[in-house]
């Protein structure tokens, strides 16, 4: 299994206007945490795309490029490009130029994005969610063949027997699907034969079974092998020695995330009961000790059968010390151990 960080580089909003000190700050900070999990040994560090005040990051390609000329070995990816308002050719060729930069070490992951801010800036009308999305992909899937291109679509005008450059150092880059549940995106990664990246931010991890036995399910209909399938779940983690003195670290951070992100979505605010049952064996929170992440990683990989597991680290502004704490006791306790794990139960089942 491949474990990794994800960042959405949460930020305090600026407070002096036109000025943009804070998000200069956040990037640098995001830089640290990336060269960081490359240095212990981590195989992936996703990041997001957000168009709003609370997130430094709109364009994940440019910062990915920047960390690839600081790592050496840990694959730099989006999470998640929003390819819905985006241009799927720009997109191939901002990413092709990281996978240049970084020695092959670029991927794209496609989703449609958990905020609508991106729509309207760009001129796209929500009315067009879904279809945006399914022909800006079939267009990213034929260009990340490396041949000429001849697509015509509704929402971007018709490319005709036209090579689109660079090319990425491989062949071509992997593209996965990311979901945050909706059962029509585990059937779309499945019958397009792509990896599935799974968010699981709440409730309980029982309740996503069903979403990945749909894409198992219907993975075999296409004439697929299981053993052929890569899907990931990723969670919300922040790590400290101590369980109780990491709960009361973060919450404040992470309440103060959810809640701001929750006012726009008509959530009650968040409870400190409510935190403290999320973060129980029964939740989806990663909150605690390195022994407690240990035990949830490896529950759902029980649950799943994973073959990739992201950490999404610094929710809401968390002190940058923090966060490194946080990463630094993912990669020297937590992934040795997730491995270890992995490994002997994989030889068991020989």
């Amino acid at each position: 299994m491949e474990l990794g960080i994800m960042s959405f580089a949460d930020m305090q909003p600026e407070t002096e206007k036109g000025k943009g000190s804070n998000g200069r700050q956040r990037i640098q900070d995001l830089l640290e945490e990336i060269r960081l999990a490359d240095q212990l040994g981590l195989d992936v560090f996703g990041i997001g795309e957000h168009h709003r005040e609370d997130y430094a990051v709109s364009s994940p390609a440019v910062v990915l490029a920047a960390a690839a000329a600081i790592t050496k070995n840990i694959r730099l990816s989006s999470a998640v490009t929003v390819l819905s308002s985006d241009d799927p050719v720009r997109v191939y060729q901002q990413f092709a130029t990281v996978d240049l930069l970084s020695g092959g070490r670029a991927e794209i992951m496609a989703g449609r994005g958990s905020f609508i801010e991106s729509y309207p800036l760009f001129g796209y009308d929500l009315e067009d969610y879904d279809e945006l999305f399914s022909e800006k992909l079939t267009l990213l899937l034929q260009l990340n063949k490396n041949e000429p291109v001849s697509w015509q679509g509704r929402h971007r005008p018709a490319i005709r027997g036209l090579q689109v450059y660079p090319h990425p150092f491989g062949a071509s880059m992997p593209v996965w699907i990311a979901a945050g549940g909706t059962p029509a995106s585990a059937v779309r990664a499945a019958n397009l034969g792509l990896p599935l990246m799974l968010a699981i931010i709440g409730g309980q991890p029982q309740q996503f079974r069903g979403f990945i036995d749909l894409y198992k399910q219907t993975a075999l209909r296409a004439g697929r092998q299981l053993s052929e399938l890569q899907f990931g779940v990723n969670n919300h983690v922040f790590i400290g020695k101590d369980s109780q003195k990491a709960a009361d670290d973060f919450f404040p951070y992470y309440a103060a995330q959810m809640n701001r992100v929750g006012r726009d979505r008509g959530w009650p605010p968040l409870s400190r009961q409510q935190y403290e049952f999320a973060r129980s064996p029964q939740g989806a929170l990663m909150v605690g000790s390195p022994q407690q992440v240990i035990d949830k990683i490896l529950h759902q990989y029980e649950l799943f059968g994973n073959t990739r597991f992201l950490a999404q680290d610094s929710v809401g502004p968390v002190p940058h010390h923090l966060t490194m704490e946080s990463i630094r006791l993912f990669g020297e306790i937590v992934v040795p151990a997730v491995r270890k794990a992995v490994r002997t139960e994989e030889k068991g089942n020989r």
